[in-house]
């Protein structure tokens, strides 16, 4: 846990270098990718699943928070406990029928549930807002100060997504981990030596669920205004992506792959037309000279100067 701490240091001590209001927001944006793809970490690359449907999750967290709020009279606070309460359920029922679908199969049915909900969200203008979008969502407060700024919001993003790291850390780093690696490399022998492999999966679909739909809620509770076009399927596309480019096999990819990708198309704003030319050599340069990731680089980098250590395994 030294590496996380020293990590902490470096994330909390940002804002004393970066006073711009513009690239804090573009930081906080980094924590909530960062909660994100670490559960679709744990989905995909330990459990060997693959979902293009997170964004439903993510509108889940953000819209379930606001309307609590609105209709039901709740706090910002209670009103995304409950639902994440009710995303664990919900996912919980869906996971235990889609999860039993493999390969492409599964691919359409998460992207089914992502299509779904968008279209939802649209439809039901009277309740949602539809296109126009849900503006007037309170910040959350603690006491009697709200979390309204970009700073503060920062700290209350990365707060929290560093502990849930820590935890991940330590559970990944036992039994748990060698379980889920072994359902991801044969779900048959990992029956065959008695393992709930459903069970399993369907855990890993709760917990990345509910990690993004944490990060829906911190997202709208932070901007104060929510629209569908956040939600679609190109979000649940751009998170996975992070995934297999940060490393899906190392928890630390997912901080990796939020870091890189989340500034990345602002960085390159300024080439105008060639933009998403340049976006998808990029990307597509990684994948095929560090399939394992940037994790995978930064690893052999660090055997070469092994005194600095910080983000190895």
């Amino acid at each position: 846990m030294k590496k996380v701490a020293i990590l902490a240091a470096i994330i909390f001590s940002l804002p004393l270098l970066v006073s711009n209001p513009y690239y804090l927001n573009v930081l906080a944006f980094v924590g909530l990718y960062f909660l994100v793809t670490l559960g679709l970490t744990i989905f995909i690359g330990y459990a060997g699943q693959i979902s293009l449907g997170h964004g439903a999750f993510y509108a889940l967290g953000a819209y379930g928070s606001a309307l609590l709020g609105f209709y039901a009279g709740l706090d910002p606070w209670g009103a995304t406990l409950v639902t994440l309460l009710f995303t664990a359920f919900g996912a919980g029922v869906l996971g235990f029928f889609i999860l039993r679908l493999q390969g492409h199969y599964l691919v359409m049915a998460t992207l089914a549930l992502n299509l779904i909900v968008y279209f939802l969200l649209i439809e039901a203008e009277e309740i949602t807002g539809g296109v126009s979008g849900l503006p007037g969502i309170p910040p959350f407060c603690a006491g009697s100060f709200c979390f309204q700024s970009d700073l503060s919001n920062f700290y209350l993003i990365w707060g929290i997504a560093l502990v849930i790291f820590v935890g991940v850390l330590k559970a990944l780093g036992g039994r748990l981990g060698r379980e889920l690696k072994a359902i991801k490399a044969s779900e048959d022998a990992a029956r065959a030596l008695g393992l709930p492999v459903l069970r399993y999966k369907v855990g890993t679909f709760v917990f990345s669920a509910v990690l993004t739909a944490l990060a829906g809620a911190l997202y709208a509770h932070y901007l104060t205004f929510i629209s569908p076009k956040t939600f679609d399927v190109f979000y649940s596309i751009e998170v996975v992506t992070m995934v297999l480019v940060g490393g899906m096999g190392n928890p630390w990819g997912a901080f990796w792959g939020a870091l890189f990708l989340t500034p990345l198309p602002q960085i390159l704003s300024s080439f105008d037309e060639y933009k998403d030319l340049i976006y998808g050599l990029i990307l597509m340069s990684i994948l095929i000279f560090y399939p394992q990731g940037i994790t995978s680089w930064w690893e052999k980098t660090l055997k070469k100067t092994p005194s600095f250590s910080l983000f190895s395994r």
